[in-house]
């Protein structure tokens, strides 16, 4: 039940709107706004009915106590005078709304039944925030070695302004997560975000994608369509693997970041858009500045506050929580009872390099999940390149010398041919692997001929 607070000088009024009310809510009243005050510093308050006079006092002045006091509670007030200007004043004050004297029965139940309904909205869209808030910062970001405790300061600092962010680090640390904790945590958490991977689509599509198109743009183009940047205006754009994206486009997007506005495929008017962008590589984009492969000029309009990722093998410390957390997903997804690794299990997990960092764990872990006889993951249910990890009779000098005499073409083509034998042939997971998108592995099996 509701806790309606009445405020008026008038007894009469006070005693007539708890009769009116005192069926379905709970009713409190009194002619003395400073006793008001105090019972709400002291109770629950839903909702109060603030008299707009109150003998020689301003309701307006006490609404702004009330508003700064108990954010939460809804106001509507109360006037005998019915003075439009007041009442407006009161709305822009905070007031949810106003009825005049004498009150009608039926719209004073109206009222307060919508905005008691407008209340709960409300209390359901921050239950939903905090779950979301909850699921990309407690689930989705794992670990709490220092380096990841620096991570989720920045991504603190960063999440409840408008600033550009760069997130660097090798494939499968987790970028797309910090990029969502950011989003769904910050000011903009109520706007779309909206990711473009711009080393999956293929070049000639990627101008369509982010910035829309017009009815016969294009052959295929049958009706009009919006693109990443417009549908997140007022939200979030993150730019995944931005590093690959061709030079053409480059340009492009610089001119997006400066002038806040887009123009369709097809179309001669341009669009504005309120965007925050947040980009994402595991390429050095300082030494791309300096090969060619990326203006310098997008560079430094990107990368204004960085966040980097640590590779998995240099935060060993959070492999018992990484683990402990997939084994709850996979068992939540495959209906499995799975509890844990064994000793040789989890030995074998620290020595492991992990080239393909967490992306790489939560496949191992599932792979062995399904390998698994009964509730313990053995040593021998891992994948047979991880059970390995202590027969590499090789130390990293040795293995640099095998390759000497070669040259770096034949070097990169021995790598990634057993690196794919490694993983079976699996393209996502090798790339995963080797630090590099898919799209630059099929070029480079298209160029050595290993497919």
């Amino acid at each position: 039940m509701a806790n309606i607070l009445i405020i008026d000088d008038e007894p009469s009024i006070c005693s007539a709107l708890e009769f009116a009310l005192e069926d379905e809510y709970s009713v409190t009243s009194t002619t003395d706004p400073d006793k008001g005050l105090q019972w709400m510093n002291e109770n629950t308050i839903h909702l109060c009915l603030l008299d707009l006079k109150i003998g020689n006092r301003d309701g307006l002045e006490i609404l702004t106590e009330v508003k700064k006091r108990h954010p939460d509670t809804l106001v509507v007030m109360i006037t005998a005078y019915g003075s439009i200007d007041s009442s407006v004043e009161a709305l822009q004050m905070g007031a949810y709304s106003y009825l005049t004297k004498p009150i009608n029965t039926e719209e004073l139940n109206s009222v307060i039944e919508k905005a008691l309904h407008y209340s709960e909205l409300n209390r359901r869209v921050e239950y939903l925030t905090e779950e979301l808030e909850r699921k990309y910062n407690e689930e989705g970001m794992i670990g709490t070695s220092r380096s990841m405790t620096e991570v989720y300061q920045m991504i603190h600092k960063v999440k409840e302004v408008d600033t550009n962010v760069l997130i660097t680090g090798e494939s499968g640390t987790g970028k797309e997560l910090v990029a969502r904790s950011i989003h769904f945590s910050g000011k903009r958490r109520q706007g779309h975000l909206e990711t473009i991977n711009c080393a999956a689509i293929p070049e000639n599509l990627l101008e369509s994608e982010w910035f829309g198109y017009e009815k016969g743009a294009f052959t295929g183009a049958e009706g009009k369509k919006q693109g990443k940047f417009q549908l997140a205006d007022g939200g979030t754009i993150f730019l995944d693997e931005i590093g690959d994206m061709p030079l053409s486009l480059q340009a492009k997007l610089l001119r997006v970041l400066q002038l806040k506005e887009v123009t369709p495929l097809g179309s001669n008017k341009t669009e504005k858009v309120d965007v925050r962008v947040i980009a994402a590589t595991n390429k050095d984009l300082q030494q791309a500045v300096k090969d060619g492969s990326f203006r310098e000029d997008l560079y430094f309009r990107l990368h204004v506050i960085q966040i980097e990722l640590p590779p998995l093998r240099e935060r060993k410390e959070d492999l018992p929580y990484l683990i402990k957390h997939y084994l709850t997903i996979y068992n939540n997804e495959m209906g499995m009872r799975i509890k844990g690794l064994s000793k040789e299990a989890e030995e074998c997990l620290f020595q492991y390099h992990f080239p393909g960092n967490v992306r790489e764990l939560a496949n191992i872990v599932e792979a062995a999940m399904v390998m698994a006889d009964g509730e313990i993951i053995e040593k021998t249910n891992l994948p047979s390149y991880v059970q390995g990890v202590h027969m590499s009779p090789l130390s990293k000098e040795e293995a640099a010398e095998a390759f000497v005499g070669m040259t770096m073409k034949d070097v990169e083509k021995r790598i990634i041919e057993a690196t794919l034998k490694a993983n079976d042939g699996h393209r996502k997971r090798t790339a995963s692997m080797l630090g590099i998108s898919e799209r630059s592995l099929r070029d480079k099996i298209k160029t050595y001929d290993l497919s």
